[in-house]
């Protein structure tokens, strides 16, 4: 299951006055690990983002469900809260759930919240609305279940290890690894010969 994460990346950055500023910006992505969240960062923003580029930080982020605009670039963090009874002691306990909702004021952010919202069965309340300094969001995509050159089992060679890439993987020159494949070899030969 994919979760969201926050991953703060630190890089040079032109501002529009043409001069450079060393800057730190979250995004918001979807994936199933912290590995996961590091590697599609640099896949996502490596063709963006000229020059080096550092993660500062990954963390996990707990959003409930994301709308997004298209006429908006500014992400509000919306927070709900509403009253729901537990089953096995029936008690009222409070739920708090957290929203992103791209829009161009805090007062259309809540009209979007309200409207994306209208179909809830229980009454909420919206404690706050907070401007997010979340710069991009990247969302599931259904290639990010596909790992890099994976042969299916029927293509498989009997070429030896095979790396990654698919091409075969060979033993550093000095190793013992071909020296003792090939002794091993030799030795079942010699038990066979002499019988």
């Amino acid at each position: 299951m994919n979760s969201w994460f926050t991953v703060k990346v630190k890089y040079t950055k032109q501002l529009e006055n043409g001069t450079f500023k060393r800057v730190s910006e979250p995004y918001l992505l979807a994936a199933m690990t912290f590995t996961d969240a590091e590697a599609r960062i640099y896949e996502e923003l490596g063709s963006v983002i000229r020059g080096e580029f550092v993660v500062t930080n990954i963390a996990r982020t707990d959003f409930h469900d994301i709308f997004y605009y298209e006429d908006s670039d500014v992400w509000y963090k919306c927070k709900i809260t509403y009253e729901s009874q537990d089953a096995d002691s029936e008690k009222q306990k409070k739920i708090s759930q957290n929203f992103l909702v791209s829009a161009r004021s805090v007062k259309e952010a809540f009209d979007r919240l309200q409207e994306s919202l209208s179909t809830l069965m229980v009454d909420f309340q919206v404690p706050s609305i907070i401007v997010s300094p979340i710069v991009d969001i990247f969302p599931f995509t259904e290639n990010m279940d596909k790992e890099i050159s994976r042969r299916p089992m029927d293509e498989a060679t009997d070429e030896g290890p095979v790396s990654i890439t698919g091409k075969p993987v060979f033993s550093a020159p000095g190793s013992d690894i071909d020296d003792e494949e090939e002794e091993l070899e030799s030795e079942i030969e010699d038990e066979y010969s002499e019988n």
